[in-house]
């Protein structure tokens, strides 16, 4: 009986790491909560923190951002209705 055959692994990648397009998203994500964190954060410390804290702060940054947006809305709102009435008063 002669010694089995080994057969090599046929891997299509060496480096089980990022594609293109989720390295881009990884730093865009970066740079989001460094941008809205207001220079609060480093880069390494956005690099090097766990994933599901990264996540954490994108929905919180996202969460954010949609108050605003719509508070701005009720604002301007208001200030058409304010305008539209002062013109119907004429």
């Amino acid at each position: 009986m002669g010694a089995p055959s080994k057969v090599p692994f046929q891997l299509t990648q060496a480096f089980f790491g990022f594609d293109a397009s989720d390295r881009v998203q990884l730093h865009d994500n970066i740079f989001n909560i460094i941008w809205h964190g207001e220079g609060r954060w480093d880069w390494d410390t956005i690099y090097n923190m766990p994933i599901f804290l990264r996540k954490f702060y994108i929905k919180r940054i996202n969460k954010i951002l949609q108050e605003r947006e719509e508070a701005r809305e009720k604002q301007r709102e208001a200030l058409e209705k304010r305008k539209s009435s002062k013109n119907s008063g004429r």
